[in-house]
């Protein structure tokens, strides 16, 4: 005859509570490696991306200096004439004509993504009268050297230490 044990009908389900204290450790131990390197990353994202703002503006004012005759930008009509067509002696269109065969060099000025939220436009101040840092413009554009910087203060810096007004 077939003789039946009182635990042959009982399987053993879930798990110990050693075994549940286990994974939550290890998940803890995870979440405390991940975290940290999460949140820098947005952090770096935005720091990437003034770097490629920054040499995008910089290109575009560069050849825009070499197809007018080593004239940069004015700053009265920066936008204008990044963004539209020109003449070789700056006057801008919205389309191309037979004397303004120019550009456009990009699409639109892009927004400064880092710093405080009053300087996060894509606004430009006069890099030959104004001081870098103040006001609330995006950008700090000097029309007589042709240079382009964020504008923040010094005070304002990348996750490396490193200001953004020097990028």
């Amino acid at each position: 005859m077939y003789r039946v044990s009182a635990t042959h009908g009982r399987n053993r389900s879930g798990f110990s509570l050693i075994e549940l204290v286990i994974v939550v450790v290890i998940i803890g131990i995870l979440a405390a490696i991940a975290i940290p390197r999460l949140s820098r990353g947005s952090a770096g994202a935005a720091d990437s991306a003034l770097s490629g703002d920054l040499a995008v503006l910089r290109k575009a004012i560069d050849l825009y200096a070499v197809e007018h005759n080593g004239s940069y930008p004015t700053f009265a009509a920066f936008t204008n004439q990044l963004i539209q067509y020109s003449d070789v002696a700056g006057a801008v269109s919205a389309t191309k004509t037979a004397t303004c065969i120019y550009g456009p060099y990009v699409r639109s000025i892009p927004v400064l993504k880092v710093g405080p939220t009053a300087t996060r436009t894509n606004t430009i101040a006069d890099g030959t009268t104004a001081t870098i840092g103040a006001g609330t413009a995006g950008w700090f554009y000097n029309a007589t050297s042709g240079t382009i910087q964020a504008n923040l203060a010094a005070a304002q810096v990348d996750i490396s230490g490193t200001a953004y007004n020097t990028y």
